[in-house]
Parts: C-alpha cells; structure tokens; sequence
C-alpha cells in the first residue's frame, strides 16, 4: 500500500484473527492473563502500557506520517507535555511561534518555565529571528513550530526551519493538527517530532478527545513510549477507536474542508466590514507560496478581522445559523469562535495577544453555499 487515501484505511486495521470481523474489535480490558509468571501473550500485560486498540491507532499514525513510532495520548497538551519532558531539562530552551495555540504557550509557561526551562516567543516566519533566538542554545533546545498558526494562519517553512534548527543542534517538533497528515507531512520535510491534537481534524467528528506525537528517531521515541506508560496520560481504547474510524476518511474530509474554506474566504474578502482575511489559500496571504509548496490543500481553517472592532466581532460570532458558537474545530460540522475570550485567553496581554476584532472559523463539510450565505448573513447585522 502506497497511496495515503489506501493506508488510511488498512494500516494497522487487520481483520480479527479469531472471528473474521473486518473491524478490528475494542480491548477494553484493564488487564490481561499470563500463561505463567511472565509469560505474556503477545506482550501485553495491563493497558497502561498497551492495549491492541490504542496500538493499532498508533500504527496507523506513524504509518501516514512516515515515522518510526507514535504514541497517542489522552489529550493534544498531554501528548505535547511527554513529547517536551522526555526531552527537556531544566537549563534547557524552547523557541515557539509567536502566534501559537494559548494552551501550547500556557503549558510550557507556566508548567515547564518553573521548572527552569528558558522559553523564547519569535516570529517563526522571520528566519533571521529565529536564528538569533537559537544562538547560544543549549544543548536540549526545542524549536516548537506550528504551522499553519492557530489563530492567524501564519506559514512557516518547514524544510527551512528544520535546517535553521538542526544547524544550532536543536529538535525540531511541528504541530501539525490544523493540516492533519494528509495536507502536509513534517518529517518528510525535515523535522523530528510531529504533535497533534487528535480531536480536531484525526477524530473529525467532534466526539472524541485526545493527542499524539509521531517520532523519526528511534531512541528518542522510546523514551517518549516510557513517558506515555510511566505518566499515563493515555487515552480510553474506546478513544482510540473513534480516531481510528474519523482517520479512515481523513482525506475525504479534508478535501471538503479545504474546498469549502476558500470558498468561504473569498467571500469575506469583498464583503463589507472585513478588515482582513487570514487564509494562506488566498493568493495575497504572505506564506501562500510556502503553503503552496509544503502542503497538498490549505485546510479548513480561517480567521478574519472586522473593522466595527471586539464588540463587531462578538455580534459575528454570536449572529451565524449554521456555524455554531463554540471552541474546538476540525469536526465535520462548521464552528465559530471569538479567540481572545475563548481558545487563547490564557495569553491575553502578552505578545501571543490575538487581536480582539479576530474571528476565527472552522469551516466544515456542509453546503458550500449554505456556509457563505451565513457568514454574510451574519456580517449584515
């Protein structure tokens, strides 16, 4: 199997030895029996540290992604947090975007920072800056790369940085989840580390929370695989298999998603009361061309900014019929939010600030014109 839309379907997802069933059953045991002291079959002892759901969800991922290994976790942060402690000691650093997801910075601020970790917040569009952040790194330096930015849809190149990062010894993570493997592959592209909140565009369907980390090198990911047993923050088998079935038709979702956000960008383009679209489909967008170079669509993701300001901005959010007012994104039905009170108020008054008249939209898989006759309804009142 070679084509992605084929291995989203079949890799790790064989027919039940025992019984046939094309769809592998859910393990949903805690524990399992030992033919003798320490005579375990097919390795497995207590669901912690493996269960044959949660490992065929895992196979599945480093199979679409190109790695050597993946872990999923019971949480996007908590998949990032093993992925930055199997790494990270105190003295070390991290560089991050400046126009990350809040709960990303919130995480290393506030958690890691304490614990004596130096984090460093640049423009990761701006090359120049981001050498001059890693100049003097120590020698566990993390450069965090998101791409595309959640809120403001900012490009960064990933070749680029990964070879910017590599150069001053650093390990190179890209958050991967508003593209979603299918969209765009970083460690093809040169980096070490892929993180995901599986929620969104993985899972699909709104009904399942959870994260992942999909690994290059083999030694580093067995320490994150000690990590994720002797921390635990795994996910439920149910869990895995709910992500298991919305990345079986990941690519035809993501087709929908990526044809229905341009066509809802373009739309708010040229009508009244927009400031800005932030989309990298538009050919205006300042990353289109990398975007265009390093990803196969430009995804379901968009924001805009309003002239009428914050209090504009909340009756947009509050206006719309089809999409619906809540956090979160990447599922089949369309969302709208307002960043600053909601997904990023943890960074509210620091540089990562999103702007107050921003909305952001998480376009689903609706009607095409159902979805641009609501944002302009919306943008009438």
């Amino acid at each position: 199997m070679t084509e992605f839309a084929t291995r989203a379907v079949h890799a790790g997802q064989d027919p039940d030895a025992t019984t046939g069933a094309v769809i592998p059953p859910i393990h949903v045991t805690s524990t399992y029996v030992q033919d003798g002291v320490g005579n375990m079959r097919n390795g497995y002892e207590y669901s912690r540290g493996g269960n044959p759901t949660r490992d065929a969800l895992q196979t599945l991922l480093a199979d679409l992604d190109g790695g050597v290994a993946a872990y999923s976790f019971a949480s996007g942060l908590a998949a990032e947090d093993a992925l930055l402690r199997a790494y990270l000691e105190p003295g070390s650093r991290v560089v991050m975007g400046n126009d990350v997801y809040g709960g990303t910075h919130r995480l290393v601020n506030r958690l890691h920072v304490p614990w004596g970790v130096e984090l460093v917040v640049v423009d990761m569009s701006d090359v120049d800056r981001v050498r001059a952040a890693l100049e003097g790194a120590p020698a566990k330096t993390v450069l965090w790369v998101e791409t595309p930015t959640n809120p403001l849809m900012k490009i960064a190149d990933i070749t680029l940085l990964s070879e910017v990062g590599h150069e001053a010894g650093a390990l190179v993570v890209v958050d991967n989840t508003f593209a979603s493997p299918y969209l765009q592959r970083p460690l093809s592209l040169g980096a070490d580390a892929v993180s995901y909140s599986t929620t969104k565009y993985l899972g699909g369907h709104s009904d399942v929370v959870g994260g992942a980390v999909v690994l290059r090198d083999q030694e580093f990911a067995e320490q994150v695989g000690f990590l994720q047993f002797g921390a635990g923050a795994i996910g439920s088998p149910f869990d895995a298999f709910l992500t298991t079935r919305g990345i079986k038709t990941l690519p035809v979702r993501m087709e929908r998603h990526s044809s229905n956000a341009q066509a809802v960008a373009e739309a708010l383009v040229s009508a009244p009361g927009v400031e800005r679209v932030y989309y990298p489909g538009l050919a205006d967008h300042p990353g289109h061309e990398v975007a265009a170079k390093q990803m196969s669509g430009f995804g379901g993701m968009l924001s805009v900014a309003l002239t009428g300001g914050p209090e504009a901005a909340k009756r947009f959010v509050e206006s719309t019929e089809v999409f619906t007012l809540a956090e979160s994104l990447g599922g089949v039905e369309s969302l709208i939010g307002y960043p600053s009170e909601m997904t990023h108020a943890s960074v509210k008054g620091t540089e990562l600030a999103v702007p107050e008249n921003v909305v952001r939209l998480s376009v689903g898989i609706e009607d095409r014109g159902d979805l641009v006759a609501d944002v302009l309804q919306a943008l009438s009142r």
